[in-house]
């Protein structure tokens, strides 16, 4: 970024320090904010009314499918469809064939020149088969984030004791993918009218209630932090919230797909809706937004599943698990949360900046003079079409495909490098 660029007015969002206001922001060719100079030759000026400046957005929840599958996503495409979206951090789950189980995949990860930091997740246990833990304490050493098993629980109560265990000595997170295979049973799809129009076997909100139960012992056995992935459903809500109550150390996220859709508004038979766990109903959507605003669910994250368009287009039996979601996530979440007058800016912003980073220990992005600029420029009037055209990613799995969208990331600044069109 070797010209400076003048942002002349926009709404500053920095909920490290509670702020909220209007006014100019000015970072120098060294990619730190600085005062301005007296004169602005050579400088690139913004002046976008209603352009939203924050602290670099994190995602703590991303399916990258590197190595394995990268038809469907690589570590770059991924992290371009990242900053595209308002990214500058993500955290990669270790779904990966091979497994995330090894230093030495931890370290390619860690070490990708990508348009985002990447901060992969190692697995809980060896081959995320469930059985025996992995090597945490290499993993730690090699830079793992946090572990999981994500894209399946640790169902067995001696092994999960043990990864908390040790991941507590560690001062690592440790994150579920909170459903019960035993209760699933092969379920897709949340009881609504399209499961009955095509007869599809569904899968019972008990399936991730009881699973959250089921952490929320451990947690309360071992003293791990503990975070639930993607909640669903609205009597989960409630056990978190009683759990935090009770003084566990216990976290939670919603996706933007959850407190959006619902099981009751799935058009037909149609892959792109088929995620894990499902969507829920009107009551879980509202108990899930409900929780974002009283803080038991602390932070959004997207749970970007990519895959190929070939294996999500034999309708919602066959299709995989998982929809795309870095680059409509801020836009998403914005119209629900914020422009509904559910939830501040402020707070909006936070649980896409200060409440990740604080969740895996990362220092925090601010908008201060003298640092170094991780940004996100985020326009919430901006309109465009979800499409081939307009999405960074390789996939196409997404809900919102040929739908119009209000509001849109436009660029990132991170590590003095400018990533998506600065507007004119």
């Amino acid at each position: 970024m070797s010209t400076p660029i003048y942002i002349s007015q926009a709404r500053l969002l920095d909920p490290a320090a509670g702020r909220d206001t209007f006014g100019a922001l000015f970072i120098d060719a060294q990619g730190r904010i600085a005062e301005p100079p007296e004169h602005l030759e050579g400088v690139r000026i913004v002046d976008r009314p209603g352009l939203i400046v924050m602290p670099g957005c994190c995602d703590v929840h991303v399916h990258f499918r590197d190595p394995g599958n990268t038809a469907a996503e690589d570590l770059f495409s991924g992290s371009e469809a990242a900053a595209c979206g308002g990214f500058t951090r993500v955290v990669t789950m270790p779904n990966t064939t091979p497994a995330t189980d090894s230093p030495e995949l931890i370290r390619r990860a860690r070490k990708a020149q990508t348009a985002v930091s990447i901060y992969p997740a190692a697995c809980c246990t060896k081959g995320r088969a469930g059985q025996e833990p992995a090597n945490l304490e290499a993993l730690a050493e090699a830079g793992a984030a946090c572990f999981t098993d994500d894209g399946s629980m640790v169902a067995n109560p001696d092994v999960m004791r043990q990864v908390m265990r040790r991941a507590k000595a560690l001062g690592r997170v440790v994150m579920d993918h909170a459903v019960r295979p035993d209760i699933q049973n092969g379920g897709v799809i949340r009881a609504c009218p399209v499961q009955m129009r095509f007869n599809l076997p569904v899968f019972p909100a008990e399936a991730e209630v009881q699973a959250v139960r089921d952490d929320l012992a451990r947690c309360r056995e071992t003293g791990c932090r503990l975070h639930i992935q993607h909640l669903s459903c609205a009597e989960s809500v409630a056990l978190i919230r009683a759990a935090q109550k009770e003084g566990l150390p216990v976290s939670a996220e919603a996706t933007p797909h959850h407190i959006a859709l619902c099981a009751e508004e799935i058009p037909g038979d149609n892959g792109n809706w088929r995620m894990n766990p499902p969507l829920g109903t009107h009551a879980d959507v509202e108990a899930l937004r409900e929780g974002l605003c009283d803080g038991t669910l602390a932070l959004f994250a997207t749970d970007h599943a990519p895959h190929t368009p070939t294996s999500k287009a034999n309708g919602f039996l066959k299709a995989p698990f998982g929809i795309i979601g870095l680059e409509t996530a801020l836009p998403v979440t914005w119209n629900v949360m914020v422009r509904s007058g559910l939830m501040s800016p402020l707070a909006w912003c936070a649980a896409w900046s200060q409440k990740p980073n604080a969740l895996l220990g990362l220092p925090q992005p601010v908008l201060k003079l003298g640092e170094t600029a991780e940004l996100t420029l985020f326009d919430p009037e901006a309109e465009w079409i979800v499409s081939r055209e307009t999405l960074k990613s390789k996939s196409l799995d997404t809900p919102w495909l040929g739908q119009p969208l209000r509001g849109r990331a436009l660029a990132t600044i991170r590590n003095g490098q400018l990533y998506g069109q600065l507007p004119e």
